[in-house]
């Protein structure tokens, strides 16, 4: 299995997700968090049979959440650079990876 790894973008985004889900109801924060681990594990297994994105980059999302990480494979792992919701236009994403 690859080691995974989040960019500082990524990891406020996560921050600021859970906080959000976590104020409309407590342990629903946590409930992302572990949708974001089972998302990033299964990725880290088999990081190519996810969506291919742009360029090398894919897509993975999240269940039970409108969410996908975006993640590109690096010789070090799974590095994973948003956490991006559904109805959010993913091209901002472009310069990211």
């Amino acid at each position: 299995m690859n080691q995974f790894f989040f960019t500082p973008e990524a990891e406020a985004e996560l921050a600021e997700s859970f906080a959000w889900y976590e104020s409309r109801s407590p342990g629903l924060g946590a409930e992302f968090i572990r949708a974001v681990e089972a998302a990033v594990t299964s990725a880290a297994h088999s990081p190519s049979q996810y969506q291919a994105w742009r360029r090398s980059a894919r897509r993975v999302l999240l269940r039970k959440f409108p969410f996908a990480l975006f993640y590109t494979v690096s010789d070090s792992g799974i590095v994973v650079f948003a956490c991006f919701h559904g109805r959010r236009d993913p091209t901002i994403l472009i310069n990211r990876q």
